[in-house]
């Protein structure tokens, strides 16, 4: 018989790439499988699944099911996905680091076969550099690929938790983007809250990536999460020749108030962006029907926040929504939508829909995609991550709060959103490309 072991394949590549697990050389019957990853910030995490052997001595977890454990899906990264945090982190600034995750597969049956192997996970790969960015008053960490350039651009943003979302961008530069991930909150050199932000920083940043950063054909794309999915949709409407697509995850289709990412005490419908020095209205202001009750509750059970149900009540005035709503139609450029219907934050879904019926209202001349996200919630971001933590604290807040969704739902989201985010990117690329070189013939033949 052969020696028991745990095929991985590939074993070492980055986060976003699927791989194969296999438990090979077994005897026939029960064998479990545990996983776990001490991650850099210090936090342990851990999951476990039982499974079956047959007669071949093989367990593919793409194609079985566990008999019970911490998932219940034949998936092979549900192995990740599902892994649960057993401590929390003793450095919480390494959490969003792009540190390389090293998770430990150990499989023992009932007879004392054992066997062990590791999946090495990697933000950043291929020659990808690194270079914090702290000049001209913009502070952020810009990421480039390895292979000569120029390359087309993505400018990453972070929602209400403020920070730089390094890991995104560095996948992104792995993908072949210049990717600058810039911070606009709670980053060393800016403000530690929300509100009050000019968008001139923005169109700034947008001015010093054109210029420095020379990226390719002129290609600029935005994307952000959660209140950097509004900012998305807000700085591609207001400066809709700076920016090429827009990837606005689970994001608003009006402007909010500052809610729990302003300063300490400050109320939640204070205003968040300002333009030439003026405040730009929130749906929450003087806004009779606004109910805040879901958003201030406070479980006596001790259980999370859901806040979701909050964010409809100002809806219901429409002059409120009319001053605040983002002027999606003056984008010049194909956007993605990316939204979970379980989203325990906000209602993205149907902001998203909202978004989507204003560009068809305003005949929007570039594709535009809703990736709907069946049950999952608003934490939708990487694939091969633990989506297990949906309730936590806060960043800014620190109140606890649900974010939705289930681990398994939010996993194909992730999975599912990352994938079509690139189909949705290179498909911008192409028609920028082919738009430039139509505009650049027709140029050629004007001057004849």
């Amino acid at each position: 018989m052969s020696h028991p072991r745990i095929n991985v394949s590939p074993g070492d590549a980055a986060v976003d790439v699927r791989r194969r697990i296999q438990l090979a050389g077994f005897q026939p019957g029960p064998v479990q499988l545990v996983a776990t990853l001490t991650h850099p910030d210090g936090s342990l995490w851990r999951s476990a699944a039982a499974f079956v052997v047959g007669t071949d001595g093989i367990v593919d977890l793409d194609a079985q099911a566990p008999q019970h454990g911490d998932w219940a899906v034949a998936d092979a990264m549900a192995t990740v996905w599902s892994l649960q945090r057993q401590s929390p982190p003793t450095d919480a600034t390494r959490s969003e680091e792009t540190e390389t995750l090293t998770i430990r597969l150990s499989a023992r049956n009932a007879q004392g076969q054992t066997a062990h192997a590791e999946l090495i996970q990697r933000f950043v790969v291929d020659n990808v550099t690194r270079r914090e960015i702290s000049e001209s008053g913009l502070v952020g960490t810009l990421f480039t690929p390895g292979a000569k350039g120029p390359h087309p651009v993505i400018i990453v943003m972070s929602g209400s938790g403020g920070g730089i979302p390094k890991q995104r961008a560095a996948l992104y530069a792995a993908h072949g983007y210049t990717a600058f991930a810039l911070g606009y909150f709670k980053v060393p050199g800016l403000p530690d809250s929300i509100g009050n932000m000019p968008l001139e920083y923005f169109q700034h940043a947008l001015a010093w990536v054109h210029q420095h950063l020379q990226p390719q054909n002129g290609f600029v794309a935005i994307t952000g999460q959660s209140r950097g999915g509004e900012l998305s949709l807000l700085l591609a409407s207001r400066f809709p020749d700076q920016i090429n697509a827009t990837i606005a995850y689970v994001p608003s289709s009006v402007i909010h108030g500052t809610l729990r990412a302003g300063e300490p005490g400050q109320a939640p419908d204070s205003p968040v962006w300002t333009w030439q020095g003026k405040a730009l209205p929130n749906v929450w202001q003087n806004n009779g029907q606004a109910d805040w009750s879901a958003f201030h509750q406070r479980p006596k059970n001790g259980e999370a926040v859901r806040q979701e149900p909050a964010f409809h009540t100002p809806m219901r005035n429409q002059d409120a929504v009319a001053a605040a709503r983002i002027p999606v139609e003056r984008i010049r450029g194909p956007i993605m939508l990316i939204s979970g219907t379980d989203d325990g934050f906000w209602p993205s879904s149907w902001y998203s829909e909202q978004i989507q019926k204003t560009l068809r209202e305003h005949h929007h001349a570039w594709p535009v995609e809703h990736v709907r996200s069946d049950g999952a919630g608003h934490a939708i971001g990487l694939p091969n991550l633990p989506t297990t933590l949906i309730a936590k604290p806060h960043p800014v807040a620190q109140v606890v709060l649900t974010g939705g969704g289930t681990p398994e739902a939010n996993a194909r989201a992730n999975t599912a959103s990352w994938s079509r985010a690139h189909d949705f990117l290179r498909a911008a690329i192409r028609a920028h490309r082919d738009s430039q070189i139509q505009t650049a013939r027709q140029s050629g033949q004007g001057a004849q």
